[in-house]
């Protein structure tokens, strides 16, 4: 029986967009809805009968919000996420919206019109949380980023050290000899969503460290969590900063766009370019070169975050906040130079 992830595969669109124009979201391409019920049609593909159900009896069901609709490494906790839901025989629904979106104004909405039984979170701008959260009374759940500041009862969190793990990507070039460094993702700006801002942070960290100069206007630029963002980042910086070495993508997805661009650009990596990655997606150890990477850990962040809100959904209990590992996984795009380079 073909699947929401068949129509996706074949159309070469995401999860995200295949849903959106099954549910007849208006913010989608023309061109991207033609395709996609184009393939629906000859695929014979039938959404869910209970689709329509779960939007009417909402009550019974976890809301599950996915901040991005291509972001493949949030898409795989999602995938863990249901998986983890469905063997506790708990129903849930997907939700999709846009990177730059207020996902607890999309949350509020749900509380009123269809009151989901809990919320999981996939990724969240922190600044939405602080200045609209507090209506929200169900257990609730925010994985990759953490809200322990924000002092929620009803928000627990699950993330990764995003400044110690960033500084460790930095450290590991630093140590194969590099010394033209660039940094490539995020935002200098981003304190809301806090991700982008906290693994700048601590490649600011790092330099510091090793008493290296890392000129900001020359050697980052910001951008999208995005394979196209991260080309185009790349063919900026090298305007700024043609004797870059290595780059720090602030996600594989953006590495994978940056080391097309360095091929566009007439170089290779790792021969004259270096990429390191973050987040440690299945794709990364396909590439070619296989992508060196900051792996995290999100079979247990989704295992936590499940059973955080199982049980408070069972039991009074306030939320929690936790740091899950990471570890440096060495692939084949980052090599060792001269440090005199």
């Amino acid at each position: 029986m073909t699947t929401i992830k068949d129509i996706a595969r074949i159309s070469g669109y995401s999860i995200g967009t295949v849903s959106r124009v099954i549910n007849h979201h208006p913010d989608v391409s023309l061109e991207a809805r033609q395709k996609i019920e184009e393939i629906i049609k000859a695929e014979n593909f039938q959404p869910n009968s209970n689709a329509k159900l779960l939007k009417t009896q909402m009550n019974s069901a976890i809301a599950i919000i996915i901040r991005g609709y291509q972001n493949i490494f949030l898409e795989g906790i999602l995938e863990l996420v249901q998986n983890l839901l469905r063997q506790a025989q708990q129903e849930a629904t997907v939700v999709f919206v846009d990177e730059n979106a207020n996902e607890v104004e999309i949350a509020q909405q749900l509380v009123r019109i269809q009151k989901p039984k809990a919320f999981i979170f996939l990724g969240g701008n922190l600044n939405a949380f602080e200045h609209g959260f507090a209506g929200i009374d169900v257990p609730s759940v925010l994985l990759t980023n953490t809200a322990k500041a924000l002092g929620y009862a009803q928000l627990s969190s699950f993330s990764t050290d995003d400044e110690e793990a960033s500084a460790c990507a930095i450290r590991y070039l630093y140590n194969c000899g590099h010394r033209h460094i660039g940094i490539i993702g995020g935002s200098p700006d981003d304190l809301g969503s806090q991700v982008g801002y906290r693994r700048l942070a601590g490649c600011r960290q790092a330099f510091q460290e090793f008493d290296l100069k890392f000129d900001e206007t020359a050697q980052y630029e910001a951008c999208r969590f995005s394979m196209q963002a991260g080309y185009d980042a790349t063919k900026r910086l090298f305007q700024k900063a043609p004797k870059t070495t290595a780059i720090f993508a602030l996600s594989d997805m953006i590495a994978f766009g940056v080391i097309r661009a360095i091929n566009d650009l007439g170089k290779s990596c790792p021969k004259d370019v270096s990429v390191i990655g973050y987040d440690g997606i299945a794709q990364g150890q396909f590439s070619t070169p296989r992508l060196s990477t900051i792996r995290q850990d999100t079979e247990l962040m989704a295992r936590k975050g499940v059973e955080d809100i199982l049980l408070r959904l069972q039991y009074t209990r306030d939320a929690i906040h936790e740091t899950m590992p990471c570890e440096l996984v060495e692939g084949e795009s980052v090599a060792i130079v001269n440090s005199g380079d």
